[in-house]
């Protein structure tokens, strides 16, 4: 019979993307790493394998609970034009009610650990690509309901709106406030509302 873990896992995960998120990769020692999941050392090595090994797992987790978690539930309650407008609107309403301004683990990655880390950058990269198909296909979609111009590059748009959402988790971080991010979404969302 399997040994069963002497720890909460979900609870243990969700406590390394917070120590991560709030670290930042490079700065989060093991220690630090089992003293938030509540865990010994030898138990983070023995489950995960090695910190990296870990971060790999924080970052999938990070994906479930928020942005694929955001697409899911925005696909399924908006028409497709909405949908894109809402989660841009999300994005800024989530990086202006964050006191600690962490910005977003995946673009914080993109920037500090995937440029020193080709695997972990395929990684994010991949995360980041979902989040590209999501106005990808929403566009696709607007378009193809008449609820865009039919002329529009859903393919160069999607690529425009994914760097507005990496833009706005980065001023974000700096401490930029509400008119700010906004004025950076309004004009990526008047492409939406761009004459028929």
């Amino acid at each position: 019979m399997a040994r069963l873990k002497a720890f909460d896992e979900e609870r243990a995960i969700d406590a390394a993307v917070d120590c991560f998120w709030m670290r930042g990769y490079d700065a989060t020692s093991v220690r630090d790493l089992a003293e938030a999941m509540g865990i010994g050392g030898a138990s983070l090595y023995n489950a995960y394998g090695d910190k990296r090994a870990l971060f790999a797992r924080s970052l999938e987790r990070y994906a479930n609970r928020s942005m694929r978690e955001r697409i899911v539930r925005l696909e399924a309650g908006h028409r497709p034009k909405e949908a894109i407008a809402a989660f841009i609107g999300e994005i800024v309403e989530r990086s202006l009610k964050d006191p600690d301004r962490k910005g977003c683990l995946l673009i914080n990655s993109a920037l500090d650990v995937a440029p020193h880390d080709a695997a972990i950058g395929r990684v994010v990269s991949g995360y980041l690509d979902e989040i590209r198909d999501f106005f990808r296909r929403n566009l696709v979609a607007a378009r193809e309901a008449g609820q865009v111009s039919r002329r529009i590059d859903a393919d160069s748009i999607a690529t425009h709106l994914l760097g507005v959402i990496a833009g706005i988790r980065v001023l974000a971080r700096t401490g930029a406030g509400r008119r700010q991010l906004e004025d950076v979404a309004r004009p990526a969302l008047a492409l939406l509302e761009a004459a028929r």
